[in-house]
Formats: C-alpha cells, structure tokens, sequence
C-alpha cells in the first residue's frame, strides 16, 4: 500500500438526541454556450459580480438560471470570494452532474480548483420538454443526486484529501411537505437541500445560501438572526406558496433547508443548516461540518510533513514520548492558530487551559512493527441556541 496520511472522523460524541480559503464555492449548473467566453463543461473561476458578464459573458437574457444564481451569491458576499464554475446542457441531471464518472463533469471541477473547493452548489434550469417526476413532493433528481452527492464528496475527502459538502436545489417543490422524504432518516451527512425561491414556480434560489456561506465563519450557523435577513429579497416562495403563509415548521422537521420569517422583523432568514443525517449524526449541521472539515484539512497539511519519518522508539519499538509529545504539540498549535483563534472553536474562555482542540498520541503502539502511528484529535464545538424556553409571570412583591 502507497504511504499514506488518513483521517477517520469519529462519531457519537456529542450525544445529540432525536470571505477566506474556508468560503471557496464550486457550482454546478446548466446553461448554454457563450460563444469565446463561456463554454460547457469547461471550469471557471471568478471572483467579483463583474466578471459573470466581463469574463464570462453570461446575461439574463443567454443564460437565465447561472446569471441569477451569481448574482444572488454576490447579492450576499459581495465580491472578493472565489467561484469555481462548470456548465452542463439543459438536458443533463443533477444527479448526472455528481457522477465521478460523468467526462468533464464534477471531478474536472474539483481537481481543477485543486482542492481549495469547501461547498459544492448544485442547480439545474430544465429543458422545457423536462417532466420532472414529483411523487414524493419534489423532483425526483433531487432524492438521487442526494445519493450520489455524498458519494462524490466522500470521495474528494477519502482520495483528494479536500473535504467538501454539497447543497442541492430543492426543484419542483410541490408545496406539501407530507410528502417530502424525511432527510433525517438518511445517512447523507455531506449533503443538504435547499427549498424556496424569489419567485413562484419550480426554481431554488439557492445562490442565496451559497453566498451566505462563502462569508460565514465555519462555526456560523447560516440562519443566525444577529446576521441580519438575507439581502435584497422581497418575496420568497415554497413552491406556489409565499414562505409565510407555508407549513415551515414540517419542512424543517423533515430536514431540509428553506426560508423563514421572525415575528417583528423585516426580511427572510435561514430556518437552520441541516444535512441529510439522523439527528444522532455529530455531522447533521453545516456548521458541525464545516468546523471537522476545516481542521481535517489542518491536521492533514500538518501530518503529511511526517509521512515516512523516523520516529525514534523505545526498547519494545513502541513510539518515543518525546516524539509523541513532538506530534500532539504541532498538530494542537496549527488549529489553535488557525481556529482557535478565530473564534471558530466552543473553547471556554473562563478556562485559559482549554483550546478546544486535544491531539493524543498513544505512546503504547509498536510502530516498528505494524508501520502505523495512530492519532486521536478532537475539537470542541458550539452548542446552538436553537431552542430559547422562557418562564414569564408577574412578580407582586418587590
């Protein structure tokens, strides 16, 4: 076997019952040729409004569905953060779109940005001859580029070593959320689902989530109030209906991300930041997503550096303290630097002693003869306030 760093994400413990390199977006979409600007399957990257038109040459007018899909991005980034673009035909599915195996499709895009993509949108503007099939509430290329999306993102952590999410577009919402598949009782924790859109119809706004989090802080929930509602969007629709005359609170509890409005605020926000995973899952929230990713890829650009290096040993060939102290040491001090830091770890600041990350190396392995050195690192999390229960009477006596 090839030598190799590789990182296993442990489950279970958190006990949950029933404009940075960290913002970089790739998307997927369909649209048509510009003729010398904009080619189909071919990656593209961008960085401010300008360049959808100046570099690119896509309008309203030629391409519909990727023009309003950037421009809600940077509606909500403003420019400056890094777009990484792939067209495909109108006939081509979202689920085709995810496929390792599709030529020149998402694996092109991903290589081709070299790794630095965190979040993968995925859209789709039919063909007008398309029939979706809707029995369950909702295209069904929604359910199974939902599959293969976590197939493709598991393979750029597993094999790229880049760990990434995807959000796909939540098209042809029948506007009844009886009939939805319940997201969490799938095992997707690498991907979500976006519902709802600036206009009644079948379409996702979904370059509104996209930008919200090329900004975002790993550790932000996307629907946190104290951001403020989403900018410059009047009406939101869940299908046919205006998000504030739906059944929110049943699109929520099947797991699926889609806007909501607060009772003496203006504008939409974010109801949360759910994946396609049971509620158990450590791994159920982008936020929880985004704070593993961001330190996989530190502990994997740290580590990489003692790929076949000398590791002294004792007299059973077990692993030296020294050298396991050594370990712990660098990899603890290259996530405090880049997360504690920032604010992106639950460390307690009443304890000056917890970063909110601990690396352990076990000093009682035999690494001569196994060849393997086993690490354990952990990072602290957030809790969410996603629940505010308030006890509220009158008080006679002072």
């Amino acid at each position: 076997m090839l030598p190799l760093v590789k990182i296993d994400f442990i489950n279970g413990a958190l006990g949950q019952v029933s404009a940075s390199a960290d913002g970089v977006i790739g998307i997927l979409a369909t649209g048509v040729t510009v003729s010398g600007m904009f080619s189909l399957n071919t990656p593209y990257k961008i960085s401010q409004r300008a360049d959808i038109t100046n570099l690119l040459g896509l309008t309203e007018l030629n391409n519909p569905g990727i023009y309003k899909l950037l421009n809600q991005l940077f509606d909500q980034s403003g420019d400056g953060v890094e777009v990484w673009i792939i067209g495909f035909a109108d006939t081509v599915t979202m689920t085709t779109m995810l496929t390792l195996a599709t030529i020149d499709g998402v694996q092109k895009l991903l290589l081709t940005a070299n790794g630095k993509i965190r979040t993968l949108i995925v859209h789709r503007t039919p063909a007008l001859a398309y029939v979706p099939v809707t029995t369950t509430g909702i295209d069904a290329d929604v359910n199974l580029a939902m599959l293969q999306g976590q197939i493709t993102a598991t393979w750029a952590t597993d094999t790229l070593k880049a760990p990434v999410f995807v959000l796909i577009s939540g098209l042809y919402y029948q506007s009844d959320p009886i009939l939805l598949p319940d997201l969490s009782l799938a095992t997707n924790n690498r991907v979500g689902i976006v519902i709802g859109d600036t206009v009644e119809g079948n379409g996702c706004a979904i370059g509104i989530v996209a930008g919200k989090l090329a900004i975002a802080p790993v550790q932000r929930n996307i629907g946190r109030v104290k951001d403020g509602a989403v900018k410059g969007v009047f009406a939101v629709y869940l299908g046919q209906v205006l998000a504030e005359q739906s059944d929110v609170a049943s699109i929520h509890d099947k797991g699926y991300i889609t806007f909501r409005t607060h009772t003496g605020r203006t504008g939409y926000y974010f109801n949360d930041d759910t994946l396609a995973a049971p509620v158990t899952d450590d791994y159920n929230h982008i936020s929880a997503r985004r704070t593993v990713d961001k330190a996989y890829r530190i502990a994997y650009d740290t580590l990489i550096n003692e790929l076949l290096e000398e590791v002294p040993v004792t007299d059973e060939g077990k692993v030296s303290v020294v050298y396991a102290k050594s370990i712990e040491n660098q990899v603890e001090n290259a996530i405090v630097n880049s997360m504690t830091a920032n604010g992106e770890l639950g460390n307690d600041p009443a304890n000056q002693n917890d970063t909110g990350v601990v690396c352990f190396v076990d000093v009682d392995q035999n690494i001569v003869s196994t060849g393997l050195l086993k690490i354990i690192l952990q990072v602290k999390p957030y809790g969410y306030s996603r629940y505010i229960n308030v006890e509220l009477g009158f008080k006679t006596v002072i």
